[in-house]
């Protein structure tokens, strides 16, 4: 059974919903981007010789940056007070890409899971941002969420 869509009133308008009387559970969240790039463009990441400098930790940055700023970015995500962000960044020799996984937590009455995507999505942006000098064909590709934890609808694992 197809479930409704929970940011849609019964009058068909788009609103935020109210989780003033849910439960304060651990929502914890994790999520990926996989970024596609030649063989070159990925040695001279991993080698450090990159003229913008270190491509990863800028990228992991920018995650972290952006998970904490998904209610701006989002219309109808609440704003959250993450206890945990974490971006994992790595290089993949074999098939020409980097994996990007992120995870975020906190104690609250909504989920994680947008804040886990947008992390991931902002960091494949970020590596494509500062290699697209070098090389401007590079696919971010499989946003997905991967795993969800905590509240009503419980646990996801992709």
């Amino acid at each position: 059974m197809l479930k409704s869509f929970s940011h849609i009133n019964q009058h068909g308008d788009a609103h935020m919903v109210d989780v003033s009387d849910k439960q304060i559970t651990m929502r914890e969240a994790s999520a990926e981007s996989l970024v596609l790039m030649k063989t070159e463009t990925l040695n001279m990441i991993i080698d450090g010789k990159h003229h913008k400098g270190d491509v990863f930790a800028t990228a992991r940055i920018a995650g972290i940056q952006a998970a904490k700023k998904t209610w701006e970015l989002i219309p109808l995500c609440h704003p959250l007070f993450l206890s945990k962000i974490e971006i994992k960044i790595e290089p993949d020799r074999i098939n020409n890409c980097v994996k990007i996984q992120s995870f975020c937590r906190l104690n609250g009455q909504t989920g994680v899971e947008m804040e886990a995507m947008v992390a991931a999505s902002v960091a494949a942006l970020t590596i494509y941002d500062m290699c697209k000098a070098v090389q401007k064909d590079i696919v971010i590709s499989q946003v997905r969420l991967l795993t969800k934890s905590g509240g009503k609808s419980g646990d996801f694992i992709a």
